[in-house]
């Protein structure tokens, strides 16, 4: 798409609307299809508009994906840390976080899977770069004084984030999805209690 054509779509009126519709529509889209089946030209089709109003508000697909990505994330991590201090015992800054990661699932299962759906792209990659550097402070203080007060193995961050939320956004999926290989599977808060407490026990020194 030529800068020249983004700049007079630019000048038509803006309708916000239009430009939350777009975004519902994307994330929706994505969800169902994945990043492979989704396209601009789709996306107009989905949500009953022309490819040129999608392009009044977004330069290509890449600015979609950044805006979702950017905004899906924000509300999740901001979500994931209301409540935590970092002066928190460790085992209930960790519980907190669960319930916090839980209940954003229980309320925005779209956005959820919208982020299993992205993860691994170059996209999002990038943007919870930014997202990190903004509540790194936090995040990197708490982690820090568990570690020091004897409550957390020494470990990188990518291993603590596996062994400490890994499992809950598979139990996650496997509650979005209503199944396993073998059998029905509802996600209880139950089922999530009994899960942090083997986590805890295999975060501990």
């Amino acid at each position: 798409m030529s800068d020249y054509f983004f700049y007079i779509c630019k000048m038509r009126q803006r309708d916000e609307n239009k430009a939350e519709l777009i975004k519902k529509k994307a994330v929706e889209m994505i969800v169902k299809q994945g990043l492979e089946g989704f396209g601009v030209n789709k996306l107009a089709k989905e949500a009953g508009l022309s490819v040129g109003t999608i392009y009044v508000y977004f330069k290509n697909k890449e600015a979609i994906l950044t805006t979702l990505c950017n905004e899906v994330s924000a509300n999740i991590l901001a979500s994931s840390l209301k409540g935590l201090s970092a002066d928190m015992e460790f085992a209930e800054g960790i519980k907190l976080q669960w319930k916090n990661r839980y209940y954003f699932y229980k309320l925005y299962p779209e956005q959820v899977a919208f982020i299993e759906k992205v993860r691994y792209s170059d996209i999002y990659l990038s943007v919870t770069e930014n997202l990190n550097k903004r509540y790194g402070t936090l995040l990197g203080a708490f982690i820090n004084k568990a570690v020091q007060d004897g409550q957390l193995a020494k470990m990188p961050f990518e291993v603590y984030w596996a062994l400490a939320f890994a499992p809950l956004y598979q139990l996650i999926n496997f509650g979005m999805n209503n199944t396993t290989t073998s059998s029905k599977f509802q996600l209880t808060e139950a089922k999530l209690e009994f899960t942090l407490k083997q986590v805890l026990q295999g975060l501990k020194p």
